[in-house]
């Protein structure tokens, strides 16, 4: 999608520091981290938001998306005091990049409410 800045990441037109790649997703390092982990995981082919993801080749991604935040949770040693993954779907959802990506957040205490 033109302009969308994960897609130029993807193209390694933006610098990103690279936490784990494969045929389909792309992980990096939070720009402006909310916790002292906070990875960004997500699809190389563009979707605009979750809502984009209809068909059995999206659950297929979104499962693989799930799969990476929990190796890069377990490289990261934050899997035995616990992470928070999320997905932010449109303005309201607090999405403010459009294309869809997973939120890793680890290495301090999140609160139990997601507000």
């Amino acid at each position: 999608m033109k302009g969308c800045i994960f897609c130029k990441i993807i193209k390694r037109e933006i610098p990103a520091t690279v936490v784990e790649e494969d045929e389909s997703l792309l992980a990096i390092e939070d720009a402006n981290p909310q916790s002292p982990v906070h990875v960004l995981i997500m699809p190389k082919k563009h979707y605009s938001t979750l809502l984009d993801c209809n068909d059995d080749e999206d659950r297929e991604m979104i499962g693989k998306m799930a799969c990476m935040a929990s190796r890069i949770a377990r490289n990261k040693g934050c899997h035995e005091r616990g992470f928070r993954i999320a997905i932010n779907v449109n303005k309201g959802g607090g999405q403010t990049v459009f294309h869809l990506h997973m939120h890793l957040l680890a290495g301090r205490p999140l609160s139990g409410r997601l507000g």
